[in-house]
């Protein structure tokens, strides 16, 4: 983080959009799992196209085979997830490819999965992305960014 991030977010560690699109409450996400915050505490996207990308640098944990989701440690503490619209893990892998090998590090940025969002739409399901931060009580603080999402651009804001 350099000068002016700490100036401007002061110590609080970034999380970036996995991808472009427009931010949404998670509260509106049709899954409980995620809109109740079961799994974690975070942000929806809608996404505006299929490049997922590594939000943090870190350890990518976890890529499911199906590509629907992946897991990543970042250096700073905090336990990610990333999923890749909702019941998605039906399409079998269809419409994914994985672009990343799970258990290696990855920098903010790195392209993980791409997706063909409108064939997952046109099999008939919701490509909102949940982004979800599962250890959340490990912070002192979590704030989610509103508006538009933009890769490489923060869309929540952990306070340590």
């Amino acid at each position: 983080m350099g000068l002016f991030d700490k100036l401007f977010h002061g110590n609080k560690i970034e999380i970036a959009a996995p991808v472009n699109g427009e931010i949404v409450p998670i509260e509106t996400v049709s899954d409980p799992t995620f809109s109740q915050e079961m799994v974690g505490k975070g942000v929806a996207i809608i996404p505006s196209e299929g490049k997922f990308y590594a939000p943090a640098d870190g350890e990518l944990v976890a890529v499911f085979p199906t590509g629907h989701a992946y897991c990543i440690n970042t250096d700073d503490g905090a336990e990610l997830l990333v999923h890749i619209g909702i019941d998605t893990v039906k399409l079998n892998g269809e419409f994914y490819t994985i672009h990343a090998q799970q258990g290696t590090r990855v920098k903010k940025g790195d392209l993980i999965v791409e997706v063909d969002i409108e064939g997952v739409k046109g099999a008939g399901y919701d490509i909102i992305t949940p982004v979800i931060i599962s250890n959340h009580a490990k912070f002192k603080g979590l704030e989610k960014v509103s508006g538009k999402a933009v890769v490489g651009e923060p869309v929540i804001l952990l306070s340590q």
